[in-house]
């Protein structure tokens, strides 16, 4: 196998790791799911009518609906937002610093109860003693909260009675944070003590944001404790077998694209895990928690936090642990997040994602220069012996043992090691791929401008110029590389610019932006490489004479 077949292998071969890694990611099997040893039945005061089994039947619909009451809308700096006061239920909630996908000029809508084309909605309950769960009506003493200038919370209370027991949902938005409080204020006013269980959920379709065909994503559930780290559950994952795991740290949630909705119970609280399909396109995701009894005349105070917002780095760090997982580069991670760590420091100096894209180019091909340098060293020698190859091909025609055997035997009197350049494409491979996911996954990208036409990193080039711009520096590219003297593969490299500027006709403008510079400085290097080691044969043939 010469250099030329070799880079032709390594190429396709990247390009099947990327199809066959986003196919993994869409429809990986389920995982095995191990629980560890507290569960919900070992929870002091637990009465007999709120076992295990019992919570989740309570809070099942099977004829699944989501109830109509009032709406209350909520206006903070980061959201807009509607309430139901059917269970207090987060039923929409449009993000205000996000443009939607596919128009710039309204806001992303991250949950919503539509229907059609999606359902999203963030719900919690009650179980146990007649107490309020998701379809309990609550009142409220306005329709209508707005964050004032100067102020950094808003409170948001509905309100319940019901047998002498009060029930306070309260809704605290914060000042530039996609981190929601949501508490339970319960007073037992009744002659008997209560002990309640507490639930969040998150309800979603398995139809909408599924990416396309070319660019899949994946959208389901997901959770992370101490114990089963980080672990993604597809809705047909769900559907096969339901999940049940109980510990006494972790949240549960739901993944898209650059977004993710998350119910983080009380720290130190014991929890079971759920999943449920409740109709043939809705399924649910959620925690559920048995609470310590309530005497007659006593209250209690549950918090938990509900994150659902962008996947921004910091502000899934600062919100819980393992949240930051949730921003998925896949098997390459160990790559792909010190790469991200760059990438995010070079824009906080030039303040332009994608001038720190082409930074961060300049960075990853000085680290690998030496690498590539054997790699072009390798093939420039094969371009000087070219011709050579050619007239042996015309001197020996079909007869490719004698072919072969002739070009053994040239490669060993000129030095030669066609493979020596093998292993350094290898070595770059994983960060290649690494970088690719993680600038596909960046929602710091997203509507993120460059300059002039491109305004999207996220999105395509609206024009193409930039895969054209790929595709010329790929012939180029091949110009420089030898000939291969096998016709079939000689027909392959000259459509392989072609075929690859489609495919990148599709790929998010940031990612065909570090290519386009990737290629071009491989071209200047290729091409030096190419003229020194062409200087150095005609030295060779003069006989060192200059």
């Amino acid at each position: 196998m010469d250099t030329r077949r070799l880079i032709l292998f390594v190429i396709f071969s990247m390009s099947i790791l990327m199809l066959w890694d986003a196919w993994q990611r869409q429809h990986a099997p389920a995982e095995v799911v191990q629980q560890v040893s507290q569960t919900v039945d070992s929870v002091p005061n637990q009465p007999t009518n709120a076992s295990a089994g019992t919570i989740t039947n309570a809070a099942v619909d099977h004829d699944y609906k989501l109830l109509a009451g009032q709406r209350i809308s909520v206006t903070t700096d980061l959201y807009k937002a509607d309430i139901e006061t059917t269970g207090g239920d987060l039923r929409r909630l449009e993000l205000l610093k996000h443009r939607a996908s596919d128009n710039d000029k309204t806001n992303f809508i991250l949950l919503d109860d539509a229907g059609k084309p999606m359902t999203y909605v963030a719900q919690t309950g009650l179980v146990g003693a007649d107490l309020p769960s998701h379809k309990a009506l609550f009142t409220s003493t306005a329709t209508s909260y707005t964050m004032q200038d100067g102020k950094d919370s808003l409170e948001v209370r509905l309100s319940w009675a019901g047998n002498g027991v009060t029930v306070d949902k309260v809704y605290t938005f914060h000042r530039n944070k996609y981190a929601i409080d949501v508490s339970y204020e319960i007073k037992n006013g009744s002659e008997i003590a209560i002990t309640p269980v507490v639930y969040y959920q998150i309800v979603h379709d398995n139809e909408s944001n599924q990416g396309s065909a070319l660019m899949p994503t994946f959208t389901g559930g997901s959770y992370y404790t101490e114990s089963t780290k980080f672990k993604k559950l597809a809705f047909s994952d769900m559907a096969k077998e339901p999940l049940k795991l109980t510990s006494n740290d972790g949240w549960v949630g739901l993944l898209q694209h650059y977004f993710v909705s998350a119910w983080i119970p009380k720290e130190g609280q014991a929890r079971e895990f759920y999943t449920e399909k409740l109709n043939d396109r809705i399924y649910r995701i959620g925690s559920k928690s048995t609470l310590s009894t309530i005497a007659p005349g006593a209250s209690l105070t549950i918090p938990a936090r509900l994150f659902s917002g962008p996947q921004t780095k910091h502000d899934l760090q600062e919100t819980a642990p393992g949240l930051e997982y949730t921003v998925d580069y896949g098997w390459l991670t160990v790559f792909a997040a010190p790469l991200f760590w760059v990438l995010s420091k070079i824009h906080g100096l030039v303040n332009n994602w994608g001038v720190a894209i082409i930074l961060l180019t300049l960075l990853i091909k000085a680290a690998f220069y030496p690498l590539s340098a054997k790699s072009y060293r390798s093939m420039a020698q094969m371009r000087e012996l070219a011709p050579r190859l050619e007239s042996m091909k015309q001197k020996f025609g079909d007869d490719r043992q004698k072919m072969q055997q002739a070009m053994m035997e040239l490669y060993r009197t000129e030095k030669i090691n066609p493979m020596s350049g093998c292993l350094p494409i290898l070595l770059q491979i994983p960060v290649f791929i690494a970088l690719y996911w993680m600038l596909l996954g960046s929602v710091e990208l997203r509507h993120a401008p460059f300059f002039g036409w491109i305004q999207d990193l996220s999105a395509v080039d609206p024009y193409y110029i930039l895969p054209l711009i790929m595709g010329a520096s790929m012939i180029i590219q091949t110009k420089l590389n030898p000939k291969p003297t096998d016709p079939i593969q000689a027909k392959v490299m000259t459509w392989m610019p072609v075929i690859f500027s489609i495919f990148f006709f599709f790929f998010p403008a940031g990612l065909v932006l570090y290519w386009v510079v990737n290629n071009i400085i491989s071209i200047w290097q290729q091409w030096y490489i190419n003229k020194s080691i062409h200087a150095e044969a005609l030295l060779k043939k003069s006989g060192g004479k200059h």
